[in-house]
This record gives C-alpha cells, structure tokens and sequence, in this order.
C-alpha cells in the first residue's frame, strides 16, 4: 500500500457560468493518466492535476481506502458555496475486481475538479495550505484531441474459438448442479500509430452512449451503463443489468427483438440471480427496499439489456464505498453461487481482469457517491501510450450457447473499440483478431 496524504488538505467550491461541456474542458496538457472522468448526460464531474491519493492491492483493498479516505476527510477544510451532489472534496477511485490480482486499486484527490448538475456548474480547488491555495479559472476551450491514427487489434488472452470452448465448458460444470451462473470475460489488445490521448475516446463515448456514465481514472476509462450503488442523502440506489441482446440498427425490428428479451427464459434467468444477489446485500443496510417484480428493457447504441432499479433508504451511515464492497462482486460479473463462479472464472479466463468489471466512480467528504461497474472498458499500457486492453463479458447459464455468448462479447466490446478507430472506418483486413 502506498498513499501520498498531506496533513491538511484545502477544498473550495465555487459556483460558475455554465460549462457547456465538461470533456471538452480537460486540459490537453494534463498527464492522461491523472485525467478523472464521471459524465452522463452532459452532468457530472471531472478532474486533473493530483493532491492526494492511495494505491492498494489484496483482500483488504477497500478497507485501506476508506480508512485512509476517512482520516483525509477528518483533517481536511471543506469551503463549499455551492452544495450540490459532487462539490466539495471528492475522491475518484478504481478498484480490481479480484484480491489477487496484480493491478492496484486507487482513490485519487484531483488538484482541479471540474462539475455541472442540473443546470448549475461549479469547480474544485484542492491544496495543501492557505498560502498554496488558488482560485481556479475554468479552462477556456482546448485543443481538440488528436486521433489515435490506424488501430490493429490483436488477440487477448484467449482467442474466439478457445473462448467458446471455455464457455462450452462452463455451460458443461453448470448442468452438474453446482453453479447456476458464471460471468466469463475476455480481452483485445488495441494497437494504435499513435499515443492514445483519453480525452478523444471520452468525447467519443459521451457523444455516442450519452446514457452511460463515461468514466477515467488512472488510464481505465469506458462507458458503463450499470450503477453499482448511489448514496445520495440516505437514498441507496442499485441498477442491475443482465440479459443482453444486439440491436440491428432497424427499429421495428429492434422492438421485437426487446420483446423477445422481456420473455426469454434464458436471459430472465440470468437476470433474476442478479437482481438477487444486489437485492439481499442491499437488504443489509436498508429498509424500505423496493425490487420490481419485473425489468425493463434499457435500450443502448448497440445494444439492449433487461434491466432493474433496486433502492432502500440506508438505516447504518455506511459510506458509498462500503456499500460498493458489499455488492461487489455482483452476480452480474461474477456469478452464483459466488465463491464457486469466482474459481471457475480463475480457471476459464485465462487472464487477470486487472480493474475491469470492479467498482469504479466517486466519493465524498459525506461519504455519499456513485460507484458504476467498470464495464465497456479499456485500460491503457503504462509501459506504451499506443496500447490499450479492451474487454467484454458475458453471463452464462444453462441455456447457453458457445457461439452466440462470443456475438454477445463482439457487440459489448463496440463502444470503446469504435471510439478507438475513426467513426466510420472500415475495419482493416490486416487485423489480426478473431472476428468482431
């Protein structure tokens, strides 16, 4: 564990004139990985520049991060004019999926934070003392980023037709009776002319998945369309998703597809051991929780998803990111039950999922924040500003079928592989990656 955290850090918020767009503000000379990201819909916040933050691993990764969290938070001057969902100090944070694997997990204090929220914006200023403290302008409009050139990509850790076969084999350990559920994941490796500049694939994602929540935080960015878990004020909200279809770009026949999803035993299925295991977590820390007895159909650029909101009222002051370690991980990345997915997802995968499907979003001095799942996902090479890992995954049941879970896995890997390649370039037949 590593932390960097001066005695007494300095935060003040400021209202400000509209901030048309929150992208397109991040400072083209910021170092890529110190750019954060938390958009949706043109709100959120966004950050650069780092004051303070930590770096953990292991079992005891999230509890490092809330006890350092809280002891920052208990030291620290908090000025906030603005009092809105986002303002004041606020950490950004990124945390592995599994304990054992060799990525760190992190909360990071940026130095400048940047926001907007219901029409009304509003920047961060973080410091170490009084004397070092200055007033941030809001960046006036920076230079457009440039394009990553040509991209290849290349064959993760497992290939298309080796991939189906681990599918074919966990589909094979579930009729046994001992899983129900297993998430299987897997990655490309991107490869472009040029460095990968962040802030090109961020104003790609938002423009094309603007009901995403298009995120960075030390070189992971994505759009994911899963909330994990939002506290705001005492409200605990949960969007679970699972069962997944491909859109075709018709729209009536989009809509039959949605109502074939809502019926499909399979992909109810899925869902239901989901909303389950959010459910029962949820149930721990609050009263008054409310699951639908149905999902609805949350419709995405490229594809759509049976989808649930869970909410309770929180009854035991846990902070946000306590609530993301309980949930964490769902059965809509994981499986159930739990410890048995997680082994045969060690044994299938073939890789280290790094960060990818963990916990990634925001916290604040109150403890409350939004934590998403980091899904539709990239990660780029701390050793090569040209590479970048993508992955996808997908829920397998019973029901399910080799080669239509590997079509699944090619629509989930669209977004941050589109947003790589100029839009509307042909893929290049020189590629060397299984078919997409």
């Amino acid at each position: 564990m590593t932390s960097d955290a001066p005695a007494h850090l300095i935060a003040r918020t400021r209202e400000v004139g509209d901030v048309a767009s929150l992208l397109a503000l991040l400072p083209a000379d910021a170092p890529s990985r110190e750019l954060c990201s938390w958009v949706r819909g043109g709100d959120g916040i966004v950050g650069w520049g780092r004051a303070a933050g930590i770096a953990t691993c292991g079992e005891s990764r999230f509890d490092d991060a809330e006890t350092w969290w809280r002891h920052v938070t208990e030291d620290a001057e908090v000025d906030d004019e603005v009092g809105l969902v986002g303002t004041g100090l606020v950490a950004f944070g990124s945390f592995a999926y599994s304990p054992a694997s060799r990525e760190e997990s992190l909360l990071v204090v940026p130095r400048v934070i940047l926001g907007r929220r219901d029409g009304r914006s509003f920047v961060t200023t973080i410091s170490w003392s009084v004397g070092a403290h200055d007033d941030a302008e809001v960046p006036s409009s920076q230079p457009a980023p440039r394009s990553p050139g040509e991209v290849s990509f290349f064959d993760g850790a497992l290939a298309g037709p080796a991939w189906q076969t681990a599918v074919a084999e966990a589909v094979r350990r579930i009729g046994e009776g001992d899983l129900d559920k297993v998430v299987l994941a897997r990655d490309l490796v991107a490869e472009a002319e040029q460095p990968i500049d962040p802030r090109y694939l961020l104003r790609w994602l938002a423009d094309a998945y603007a009901n995403t929540w298009v995120f960075s935080v030390d070189g992971l960015l994505g759009a994911t369309p899963e909330m994990l878990v939002r506290l705001e004020r005492g409200l605990v909200t949960s969007r679970v998703l699972a069962g997944t279809i491909r859109r075709t770009g018709d729209d009536e026949r989009d809509l039959a597809l949605a109502a074939s999803l809502a019926r499909s035993s399979k992909d109810l299925e899925e869902h239901e051991y989901a909303v389950a295991s959010v459910a029962d977590v949820i149930a721990r820390y609050c009263t008054s929780v409310n699951t639908p007895e149905t999902p609805f159909v949350l419709h995405l650029p490229n594809v759509m998803h049976l989808a649930t909101d869970v909410a309770g009222r929180l009854t035991n002051g846990a902070s946000s990111l306590t609530l993301a370690r309980a949930l964490h991980p769902s059965a809509a990345v994981c499986g159930t039950p739990k410890a048995h997915a997680d082994a045969v997802i060690s044994e299938l995968e073939h890789m280290d999922r790094g960060r990818y499907a963990g916990p990634v979003g925001w916290i604040d001095a109150r403890g409350d924040g939004e934590w998403g799942i980091a899904l539709r996902t990239g990660a780029l090479d701390p050793a090569d500003p040209r590479r970048m890992r993508l992955f996808a995954g997908c829920g397998i049941v019973a029901g399910s079928d080799p080669a239509a879970e590997l079509a699944e896995s090619d629509a989930k890997l669209v977004p941050i592989r589109t947003a790589l390649a100029d839009p509307g370039r042909s893929e290049r037949p020189g590629d060397r990656a299984s078919r997409m």
